[in-house]
């Protein structure tokens, strides 16, 4: 069988930085996923929308959600809300994050979280008893050539000076794509004697990591 494995060059990362131009919902399929109708929208699988404008009984499960984009056609998008059984009318809008793409990036690691063990060990167990806790994604390790005039540099160190949350889309040559709400919590700078200089950057992820 031939290898499925994928090369990490030519990957990207992105931070979201504004929003982009809000498209019409004309349709809505309930169900889990929910499909929304969207007329050439443009967006692409991994970028994060804002809903709003839809009315129904069931309508303030989506509005003012962002939700992750999967299995993007030209005029559909999907995305993980289990709307099933609700009552929601398609009249509303999807408005996009922008994104400003990382320069000289060149490594990452980590999505190395795990969930907290829960001791559930009673009177009457045998032996140690546990349950698993909330799953954490962890941190993410980032390595790129540090340029100051750089966008995606720029809006990094804005958001680590602000201690505020910013949404990432890391794309694989694949296409695949993770994305997520982290913290920069670290943003350090690296030289030395015949050497480039190195930024190095820790986000630490808050809420789930959207795979598609």
């Amino acid at each position: 069988m031939p290898s499925t494995a994928i090369s990490a060059q030519g990957s990207t990362l992105q931070v979201g930085n504004g929003t982009g131009t809000a498209k019409t919902i004309t349709g809505i399929a309930i169900g889990n996923p929910t499909i929304l109708t969207i007329t050439a929208h443009g967006f692409a699988n991994g970028d994060v929308v804002s809903l709003a404008g839809l009315t129904g009984t069931g309508a303030a499960t989506l509005n003012g959600q962002s939700v992750v984009v999967r299995n993007r056609t030209t005029n559909t998008i999907a995305f993980d809300i289990d709307t099933t059984g609700l009552t929601i009318t398609a009249a509303g809008s999807a408005t996009p994050v922008q994104w400003t793409t990382v320069g000289n990036f060149k490594t990452y690691s980590g999505f190395d979280g795990q969930p907290t063990e829960l001791d559930v060990t009673n009177m009457s167990s045998t032996a140690k008893e546990f349950k698993l806790g909330l799953v954490d994604f962890g941190q993410l390790q980032l390595e790129f050539d540090q340029d100051n005039t750089d966008a995606g540099h720029v809006v990094l160190l804005a958001a680590f000076n602000s201690s505020l949350s910013k949404q990432f889309k890391l794309t694989l040559p694949n296409n695949n794509t993770a994305t997520f709400a982290a913290f920069v919590r670290k943003f350090a700078s690296n030289g030395g004697v015949d050497q480039i200089v190195k930024r190095q950057a820790e986000l630490r992820i808050t809420g789930a990591v959207t795979w598609a």
